[in-house]
């Protein structure tokens, strides 16, 4: 009832502001007046003025959350200068709006420029893994791939693809990419620390598996 009332009410209010501001000609009363109520048949056609009010809820983006503690680890292993570091930062602000397709396309219009960076390379496959929420498809592997065989002791694509493989399920693929890289890694680098953690704790889970085999 409330909206039929507030409805009639604004037809009310234009139909006298046209009179009396608008200063209409008497001719052209009626039309304006059809007008109207050409609008008042259409809102009690679509309308439902029964109906709550509700604010919109903007739809949720897809994909993960941003990792920035992780996105800072890629900075601290790869890029952080260079026409890379511009792209990997465009690509960032795009997955910090939940647009992950957007983020991934942003690297791939990159690498026609730039085919041979590694950097571009290791983005794409996290940016991939981004947008498959964590599933890493055939597309985000051949992006690893690419990076290590363009740069094959540059720490980040191990890191990265390593970390991926892990939470996939491939346990035994992520050790043969860590080891070298702890290998080469300073004594007290966190890296160094963290890897070390994750080996240990992937071969106490092959250990079960074996364990656990006829």
């Amino acid at each position: 009832m409330t909206g039929w009332l507030i409805a009639s009410a604004l037809a009310a209010l234009v139909l006298v502001g046209l009179l009396l501001l608008g200063r209409i000609p008497r001719s052209a009363w009626e039309i304006s007046a059809a007008a109207l109520l050409l609008g008042l048949a259409g809102y009690a056609w679509q309308g439902n003025p029964g109906l709550a009010g509700a604010p919109r809820r903007v739809a949720e983006a897809d994909g993960q959350p941003f990792d920035e503690a992780l996105a800072q680890k890629r900075r601290g292993l790869a890029e952080r200068f260079g026409p890379a570091a511009q792209w990997m930062m465009l690509s960032d602000g795009l997955a910090r709006q939940g647009k992950t397709k957007a983020a991934a396309n942003v690297l791939l219009s990159a690498l026609r420029d730039q085919p041979d960076d590694p950097n571009l390379w290791l983005g794409l496959g996290n940016a991939l893994v981004a947008h498959g929420d964590g599933v890493l498809s055939p597309g985000a592997q051949f992006a690893y791939r690419r990076a290590l065989s363009i740069d094959p002791e540059a720490p980040a694509p191990r890191y990265f693809y390593g970390l991926a493989l892990a939470r996939a399920g491939q346990l035994q693929a992520a050790r043969d990419l860590w080891a070298p890289l702890v290998a080469r890694a300073p004594a007290d680098s966190e890296v160094r620390k963290e890897l070390e953690s994750n080996i240990a704790r992937i071969d106490a889970m092959l250990a079960g598996r074996e364990a656990g085999q006829p």
